[in-house]
């Protein structure tokens, strides 16, 4: 009997195996990370946008702006351009109820883009919701 000194079928099944499931390991490892990154992302942003918001406010006697809008443009650039958030929708704003409270609120609305559902992502939010 010859040798060729190749693989068996065998030994071919048994690599193609160990392959299989060093690949479902390593999805599974790194499969939710690219939503936790968006919300990570977003919640970067936010930050940002609040920090905007407080110096707007300090430059204007304690008035707050109307919309997000009002922080680039006009003698004084408080964000350099007013982005989407990691899905691509636009961020939300709503100004403060009492003049006297910083209590304004920016957040986007998530992966579904629907405003007031689950997966909205705020400065608040400690848990991601799974798309």
């Amino acid at each position: 009997m010859k040798n060729n000194g190749g693989f068996t079928l065998i030994e071919l099944i048994l690599v193609t195996v160990i392959i299989g499931i060093l690949a479902g390991m390593v999805v599974t490892t790194f499969g939710g990370r690219a939503h936790e990154a968006k919300v990570n992302a977003a919640k970067g942003d936010i930050s940002s946008y609040s920090n905007a918001i407080d110096l707007y406010a300090l430059d204007h006697n304690d008035v707050y702006p109307q919309s997000l809008d009002q922080l680039s443009g006009g003698q004084r650039n408080y964000v350099r351009e007013l982005r989407p958030d990691p899905w691509g929708n636009p961020y939300n704003y709503t100004g403060p109820t009492d003049p006297q409270k910083a209590d304004y609120r920016v957040w986007s609305s998530g992966p579904d883009g629907v405003p007031g559902s689950v997966d909205d992502v705020d400065s608040n939010t400690t848990t991601a919701t799974q798309e």
